[in-house]
């Protein structure tokens, strides 16, 4: 017989929800958008034909419903893989943990996941208010090193690239790298960029903003921006795409990361509108998604 999950383990609230997300199985739809700031839930729900449930919990908000016959989710991870951990256990659990038995189903669910986010890019030829779609998720940010993850043939080669190509302080970081889900990926091309996304632990230091301290890594723009392996090259970076591309491949799930550009770091330009470029980065999207299988 299998084993009972403890209640330390898998923590439910007083309702039978899970406790970060606040949400029950049936809450939760099958394909998942996510998006960093609460606020832009309900810019996204807004196209929803129908809503089902709203609840929020800490910074977690999420929003269920249909646009024509597709059930569509949108949860707020805030910011950084650290809640990244959280949110993409917690789906999961939706998905395949019996909440009744606490036992984890025996035919795992596939959850579509898609990150509708921002990003700065570190390629001079990506324009501010673009759209780039990560092919691979790369982590300076050592989530993933605290679970099992097999890496392709190909992820391992670019992996061994990065770490000769790029200097990083002893202990600073352990790199890992995940790849999108090709079955998602080939759906959002006409009109996208496409490159590998770095997701760091931080916004200053850690993507090499300089305010009042001092950076251990002076050199990191210039490295990750000339690093170049069969043909793949480091487009931009963010605080959560490796996380969600590496925590999808452990746990079994469909997952894309999606940015609009709101600053290039190499051009030192800023998005002059990024709420109109986030906005029409949803309106590209959301049909995309909503005609998903």
């Amino acid at each position: 017989m299998q084993e009972r999950i403890a209640e330390s383990e898998f923590i439910l609230n007083s309702r039978g929800a899970v406790y970060h997300l606040d949400l029950k199985p049936d809450e939760l739809a099958p394909t998942i958008i996510t998006v960093g700031d609460p606020d832009r839930v309900q810019q996204v729900s807004r196209y929803f034909d129908k809503t089902e449930h709203t609840s929020a919990h800490r910074e977690f908000v999420t929003h269920t419903g249909r646009i024509g016959g597709k059930r569509i989710s949108v949860v707020s991870t805030g910011i950084g893989t650290d809640n990244i951990d959280i949110v993409l256990n917690e789906l999961d659990a939706l998905a395949n943990i019996d909440f009744n038995t606490r036992q984890v189903k025996p035919e795992p669910v596939r959850l579509q996941i898609i990150r509708l986010g921002t990003s700065g890019a570190l390629n001079a030829n990506i324009p501010v208010d673009g759209c780039v779609v990560s092919s691979f998720g790369l982590g300076l940010d050592n989530l993933l090193p605290w679970y099992v993850m097999e890496n392709t043939a190909e992820e391992k080669a670019l992996l061994a690239a990065f770490r000769q190509q790029v200097t990083l302080q002893p202990g600073s970081a352990s790199p890992y790298l995940a790849a999108a889900s090709a079955d998602l990926a080939k759906h959002f091309q006409d009109g996208f960029h496409t490159g590998i996304t770095v997701t760091c632990p931080g916004f200053y230091a850690p993507q090499g903003r300089a305010l009042r301290g001092r950076l251990s890594h002076p050199q990191l723009l210039d490295q990750l921006t000339g690093f170049e392996h069969a043909s793949h090259c480091i487009t931009n970076f963010e605080m959560e795409t490796a996380g969600i591309y590496g925590l999808g491949r452990v746990l079994g799930h469909d997952c894309l990361s999606i940015s609009v550009i709101v600053a290039n770091r190499i051009s030192l330009q800023f998005s002059q509108d990024n709420a109109a470029a986030i906005r029409r980065m949803i309106e590209k999207c959301i049909g995309i998604i909503a005609a998903l299988g």
